[in-house]
């Protein structure tokens, strides 16, 4: 049983919509496809999302201010990942829409726990991520069905956050449940994460995309200086490891890894700054820096 959707006007439409789910189900992913713009970093690894993330979306009568949030963590109990929690239920608390993202056929104790945050009479639409990868489409609505009887989601949206299939059709569903209002940033504002902030995540992405295997959390990047000039950002960075081992691993065989991870993301961040830039990384041993409530504030964990 789905709620009553609320009639549709020509008055303009403006909320905050959070995007949720268990570590892993595409939620990065989903805030890039529906803003038309990288801003959310993506690996296969979970946990890749440490941060509450901002998108904005103006188009038509409606501006969308999307919040990806970290996985919720349910495995790994420390200040990281307590800090990350903090942050998936201050966001539930304060948005006036939640997407709560799973995987197409999959429906687990990970799920569930998510399910159980969900603040009381929150409007929620189901996204029913990677659906063209169910191989047998015929236990799609079966699965639909059985997803509607867990919670009294407004909508239940299969979509391919990946391919940009049917995200059209979420943001449709979606826009009748935002307040009427005025926008709250400019039409072309896609973020409110500063340059700075933006630098750190691709810089990270590229680490986790390089050494995930062989060192899967026990780093993070602080950007320790970041000067901004017309056509040029010149921007000093330091990937923070847990073990002096790590830093061996980040570096690679005569520095050709850490090069190799510092060029892809300035390549990536030239083109989202739409400037060039100097990219300047170094590695810092920093022990026990992910169970350290001191250390995580300064490195901008909430």
């Amino acid at each position: 049983m789905t709620e009553s959707k609320p009639a549709a006007d020509k008055s303009f439409r403006t909320g905050f919509v959070a995007i949720v789910g268990r570590p892993n189900v595409g939620k990065s992913t989903l805030l890039n496809r529906l803003i038309g713009q990288k801003i959310s970093i993506v690996s296969r690894k979970a946990q890749t999302t440490r941060h509450r993330v901002t998108g904005v979306l103006t188009e038509g009568q409606a501006q969308f201010i999307f919040v990806d949030t970290p996985g919720f963590q349910t495995r790994h109990k420390n200040a990281l990942n307590r800090a990350m929690n903090r942050t998936v239920t201050q966001v539930l608390s304060d948005v006036d829409l939640v997407l709560f993202v799973i995987e197409s056929g999959r429906y687990g104790p990970a799920d569930e726990q998510v399910v159980k945050l969900l603040p009381e009479g929150a409007k929620v639409i189901l996204v029913v991520n990677k659906a063209d990868l169910l191989e047998d489409k015929a236990r799609m609505l079966p699965f639909l069905q059985k997803m509607s009887a867990v919670y009294p989601f407004a909508e239940i949206v299969p979509v391919s956050a990946e391919k940009g299939r049917n995200t059209d059709t979420l943001l449709k569903a979606a826009e009748p449940y935002l307040p009427e209002g005025d926008p709250i940033f400019d039409a072309d504002d896609i973020t409110d994460r500063s340059e700075r902030f933006l630098a750190a995540e691709f810089l990270r992405e590229k680490l986790f995309r390089q050494l995930g295997e062989e060192l899967p959390y026990g780093m993070t990047v602080e950007i320790e200086k970041f000067e901004a000039e017309p056509g040029l950002r010149r921007i000093h960075a330091a990937i923070i490891v847990d073990r002096d081992a790590h830093k061996a691993m980040v570096i690679g065989k005569g520095g050709e890894r850490l090069k190799r991870i510092a060029t892809e993301a300035r390549l990536e961040m030239e083109k989202l700054f739409e400037s060039k830039v100097f990219l300047e990384t170094w590695v810092k041993v920093k022990s026990g820096w992910a169970d350290d409530e001191r250390a995580l504030k300064s490195l901008g964990y909430e």
